[in-house]
């Protein structure tokens, strides 16, 4: 027996072993990365990076008081691969000022149809704020009740289960963009917000320019779903450059970056189970946006949704998370 063969076989299986495991922990970083939640581990910096993974997951925990939404006869169970919703909440928040819900963006993942549907609410959509008794716009239920009013808010609205959210404080959109180079968009029309011209056509961007680039909407012809789009671009390109990171630095930026800016209530475990288990229904994702009308009641803008709308969407969302479909009104 040539021992030294062994060894090397040994060595082999060894760093195929690594490679594989950093493979996964960058399946993981560019699923984390969608939710602005930013791990790679590759090379020598995998157990630092697992152990930053880790802590600051730990340290980001928002508990809402529940263990499941109350659309939901039973928690879901991402080892099983039951079809989950996660609430992207993008908020402006200040020292001394909870804000109100900048973004709300409903994603729903199904591993089994293989498929993301990523549906965006308008924040002037009038609706019943639940705590409340009255309508007003949905992104005010922040504001009245933070997360977890924020939360049941859109499941009224929808009438569909919300399994976990994960809220941004839209201040960190700059020192995200910033840590990862900057981003390239490409802009549909020339417009100038906060001072800065964007022209029409391929832009890079800086963090406080991709801040005010995802900001406009009153100059823009499809108002808040042109500034959702936007949104969209920022978030899609963080993604494509954040995938590409290396630096041990970059990556000490962006944890700090997350931890003081994003909570959720998606623990460790969870977010690894989903990368495993959905991350091919991950790569086929359709964005939907949702029909209706301004108006204006006592004075103010809302964003009203016919009923027919609101009922289609909500059955549509259903279908995706594998729930029955209900036609009773819930407005």
């Amino acid at each position: 027996m040539d021992f030294r063969k062994l060894f090397v076989i040994k060595d082999g299986e060894k760093m195929r072993a690594e490679k594989k495991k950093a493979k996964r922990n960058k399946m993981l970083i560019i699923f984390l990365l969608l939710f602005t939640i930013l791990l790679i581990g590759t090379g020598s910096y995998a157990y630092y990076i697992w152990h930053k993974a880790t802590s600051t997951v730990a340290n980001i925990q928002e508990d809402i008081g529940r263990e499941k939404s109350d659309k939901r006869e039973e928690k879901v169970d991402v080892e099983r691969k039951d079809p989950i919703s996660i609430l992207l909440m993008g908020v402006d928040e200040r020292k001394g000022d909870r804000g109100r819900s900048d973004s709300l963006i409903l994603i729903t993942v199904n591993p089994n149809k293989k498929s993301t549907e990523m549906l965006s609410i308008p924040r002037d959509t009038r609706t019943e704020i639940v705590g409340k008794g009255f309508q007003d716009k949905i992104n005010h239920a922040y504001a009245f009740g933070g997360t977890e009013m924020a939360i049941k808010t859109v499941e009224s609205f929808l009438d569909v289960p919300v399994d976990y959210f994960v809220k941004v404080n839209m201040e960190s959109f700059k020192d995200i963009v910033d840590a990862v180079g900057g981003v390239t968009v490409e802009n549909s029309f020339t417009f100038t917000y906060g001072g800065v011209t964007f022209k029409k056509g391929t832009l890079h961007l800086n963090g406080e320019e991709a801040l005010l680039y995802s900001r406009m909407r009153y100059e823009d012809p499809r108002g808040d779903f042109g500034r959702q789009d936007r949104q969209r671009q920022i978030i899609q390109a963080v993604i494509e450059k954040g995938a590409n990171i290396s630096s041990i630095t970059k990556f000490g930026e962006m944890f700090k970056i997350v931890e003081d800016n994003v909570t959720t209530n998606l623990t460790f475990d969870e977010m690894w189970d989903i990368q495993e288990n959905y991350k091919e229904a991950i790569n086929q994702l359709n964005q939907h946006q949702i029909k209706g009308s301004g108006a204006m009641i006592g004075g103010i803008y809302y964003f009203i949704v016919p009923e027919e709308e609101r009922l289609a969407l909500s059955n549509k969302i259903k279908e995706h998370l594998e729930l029955s479909e209900s036609t009773a009104s819930n407005n």
